[in-house]
């Protein structure tokens, strides 16, 4: 099953984030640029900084467990197949 999703769903679900957090590790990075609201580009970018700050990252364990909480049955569901 694929079900398309978007950028901003994506961003703020703080998965983007998270994604980032491990891709940091390689130097690399997913930008979402926004211009008005609106996504206007996604690409790959080498990156010289390495994580995120405690303030951000704080937020982003908030609203993980948030998706999570609000996302369990369907995860589950989709693991057992």
């Amino acid at each position: 099953m694929t079900e398309r999703k978007t950028w901003e769903e994506f961003r703020c679900s703080r998965l983007l984030q998270l994604t980032n957090t491990l891709l940091h590790v390689f130097g690399w990075a997913i930008v979402v640029d926004v211009e008005n609201g609106e996504v206007t580009d996604a690409y790959p970018a080498r990156v010289k900084f390495r994580g995120f700050d405690e303030k951000n990252n704080t937020e982003m364990y908030i609203k993980l467990s948030e998706y999570m909480v609000d996302n369990v049955e369907q995860l589950l569901e989709e693991a057992k197949g």
